[in-house]
């Protein structure tokens, strides 16, 4: 459901929400290898962010990406339409065209109300949520 991109964003994110701060910066380079994605398109996708104000950056010597205090109340579900675009989970799961609600695929019926409750939850999911959750051991980042 997610592209390869959006994972990376949404591990980017997590990286440095817990490895980051406006006095500690962290470059591209040094996100790629823990998050296990090349530093060219990592950076790719940081600027990006920054664009959509999700990531903050400095250039220079102490530069580096960020996240500001606002960033963390960002829903799991912005970053996701950032990068892959608004309708990006509402996509049909067989790639039609004309899949909707008023003229649905076989798996339609089958995978809308997953799909709805799965979408409603990163909406509501926040950085700061997920960076809880892995702060109290609930869940985990190989970071």
């Amino acid at each position: 459901m997610l592209s390869n991109s959006a994972k990376y964003a949404i591990k980017a994110v997590l990286f440095l929400a817990i490895h980051s701060n406006k006095e500690h910066k962290v470059m591209a380079k040094d996100i790629a290898e823990p998050i296990n994605v090349p530093q060219a398109y990592i950076a790719k996708l940081l600027q990006i962010l920054v664009r959509k104000n999700l990531v903050s950056s400095n250039k220079g010597p102490k530069g580096g990406f960020y996240l500001e205090e606002e960033n963390y109340n960002t829903s799991i579900m912005r970053i996701i339409n950032t990068i892959d675009g608004e309708d990006s989970l509402n996509a049909c799961m067989l790639s039609l065209e004309k899949c909707d609600a008023d003229k649905p695929c076989p798996l339609h019926i089958i995978l809308s109300a997953s799909r709805n409750h799965i979408v409603d939850n990163l909406n509501h999911k926040t950085v700061k949520d997920l960076v809880l959750s892995v702060e109290a051991g609930e869940t985990f980042l190989p970071l």
